[in-house]
């Protein structure tokens, strides 16, 4: 079996080699150089470089067509699979669980974990509210109280009126 498939193969390549000879020979003619003068030579030069760009061309062409038969033919398998419906997604459902069973869901039964976090935080005592109501208290009896020079304030105030 082996055999055959390797006689096979070198046959094929066989034919192909003499398919691209064949071809060049029908599209490519042998030169002829041969006691040509310097202005022959530049016009056969120039006369070469017009086939290479034609061939090069139609190389382009062919390849940018093989590449969108091969992005046309992706999209259809693409497509031909979504329609089978193999690949659909399954409706999810919303599951209410709590934190600490997700997280032995995810971790595994031999990772203890607990989530409370206000074990952690530190303990703040608040402010006793009376302290504030006592600092509260009428604005103009704090700055007669802060004025201290009496002299000054009368000065200010004889000035202002």
């Amino acid at each position: 079996m082996l055999a055959k498939a390797s006689e096979d193969l070198e046959k094929e390549i066989r034919e192909t080699e003499e398919e691209k000879k064949r071809t060049l020979a029908e599209k490519v003619l042998p030169l002829q150089c041969n006691g040509l003068s310097l202005q022959e030579l530049q016009k056969l030069c120039v006369t070469l470089h017009k086939q290479i760009d034609c061939a090069d061309e139609e190389r382009y062409n062919i390849e940018e067509k093989v590449k969108k038969s091969d992005s046309e033919l992706s999209a259809l398998n693409q497509k031909i699979f979504d329609l089978k419906g193999k690949f659909k997604r399954p409706a999810l459902r919303r599951v209410r669980i709590s934190a600490d069973a997700m997280l032995k869901a995810l971790l595994g039964t031999t990772t203890k974990v607990s989530l409370d976090l206000r074990s952690s935080l530190k303990s703040v005592k608040k402010e006793d509210e009376k302290e504030k109501a006592v600092e509260v208290t009428d604005w103009r009896k704090n700055i007669e109280a802060m004025s201290g020079m009496e002299g000054r304030k009368k000065k200010f105030d004889s000035s202002t009126a």
